[in-house]
């Protein structure tokens, strides 16, 4: 009893400390954002990196730069208990370039702007404090952590990916401090993705004395281009575009080369390896005669598929953030909030009580008590109003 109620003292003065530091939050957040770390600024990124890792110390983490060929150094960290450790993650880069009109960090009332203070600059600053509050506390002690924060995240994590397979093997659950949704809700599923490069090659001619000699590597390439764009399927969450496209040299030379990049989204690893097939596959059938096309990957990160383990982990960090005091949105019940939003995205869904659009996992409840809110949440949006209302209509007509 008498160590219960010392660990009880610990968590709340480590709570009262964390209410109190809320200016060094927003000045460590201002620092962060500050200083630019564009993927393709590896000394941006390091900056970014050393500053992280003095906000740290207070944790009495230790720290390990790990150095890179490409990007910014990557940051591991581990406490000092040992075992399956909590794996935390998360990246120091951003998409804003450093000459881009988009600088600088600005208050504006109770909000943080500037480029990278959502994604995720802000989670750094939530993992930095929330693991001092926890070394506080004495949880440091006690439950093994340990992290990663990458610098290559915003271009498909090319080189950390491997890294972070070795580094999160043997944890006992991970946590990303990337934001997650409005309302505080945490994402337990989230699509692949994958970048590839098309490239076609032709037989250059003049356009005027002899087109029958030429191949067209554009004309080949635009075929493509349809046939990969058609592989699009909303219905199965399956995303294809093709972002960008150049070839050829003068308007009257029948083009040798062309080339495209195209972004892929899927919901399953097994839909993302028939996504890859099937653009290897438009490739081979839109070559005319005497061209080829070229497709080589240039990133690929598989999706977070839910799964029962992963929906149960959700649910008991919901209840921990409602302990807290987060979540406090006007969505009432997180848990339940997730399944309406859910059931807004597949009827599937919907008709079952799922607590996802994939159908991982059920709520503990019938499903119909949420289809009220569901039928309002598809019309109105998924906001806090759009769920209350129709339970408040619900508790007047049973009174």
């Amino acid at each position: 009893m008498a160590a219960d109620d010392d660990r009880a003292r610990s968590r709340d003065d480590a709570l009262a400390w964390l209410a109190g530091e809320r200016r060094g939050m927003e000045d460590l957040l201002a620092a962060l954002v500050e200083q630019g770390s564009f993927t393709r600024d590896p000394g941006g990124v390091a900056a970014v990196v050393a500053r992280v890792e003095a906000a740290l110390a207070p944790a009495g983490v230790g720290t390990e730069r790990i150095a890179s060929a490409r990007f910014g150094p990557h940051l591991a960290f581990r406490g000092p208990a040992a075992g399956p450790p909590v794996f935390l993650v998360g990246h120091t880069d951003t998409v804003f370039p450093p000459d881009g009109p988009f600088r600088g960090f600005r208050r504006d009332g109770d909000r943080g702007l500037g480029p990278g203070a959502f994604d995720m600059k802000g989670g750094l600053v939530v993992l930095a404090y929330g693991l001092a509050a926890a070394a506080r506390a004495g949880l440091l002690a006690r439950v093994p952590v340990a992290g990663l924060l990458v610098s290559d995240e915003e271009v498909g994590s090319p080189e950390s990916q491997p890294l972070l397979r070795e580094r999160a093997r043997g944890a006992a659950c991970a946590l990303v401090f990337e934001s997650g949704r409005a309302g505080d809700l945490v994402v337990t599923r989230r699509r692949g993705t994958g970048s590839v490069r098309a490239e076609a090659h032709g037989v250059a001619a003049h356009a005027g004395n002899e087109p029958e000699k030429g191949r067209s590597a554009i004309w080949s390439l635009a075929r493509f281009v349809d046939r990969a764009q058609a592989l699009s399927d909303p219905a199965r969450g399956r995303a294809v575009n093709v972002g960008t496209f150049h070839g050829g040299t003068t308007k009257n030379t029948v083009p040798e080369h062309a080339a495209c990049e195209v972004d892929l989204r899927f919901e399953t690893a097994a839909d993302g390896r028939a996504l890859s097939a099937a653009i290897d596959a438009a490739a081979r059938d839109a070559a005319l005669p005497g061209t080829r096309i070229e497709v080589s990957p240039s990133s690929w990160r598989d999706p977070l598929e839910r799964t029962a383990a992963s929906a149960a982990l959700a649910a008991e960090y919901g209840a921990a953030q409602r302990a807290c005091g987060l979540g406090a949105s006007g969505y009432a019940n997180e848990f339940y909030a997730a399944a309406v939003q859910a059931g807004t995205q597949s009827w599937k869904a919907m008709f079952f009580g799922s607590l996802d659009a994939g159908n991982a996992i059920t709520v503990d409840k019938p499903a119909f008590f949420l289809w009220p809110m569901e039928i309002s949440a598809r019309i109105f949006g998924l906001n806090g109003w759009s769920l209350l209302v129709p339970q408040a209509l619900e508790g007047v007509a049973a009174v």
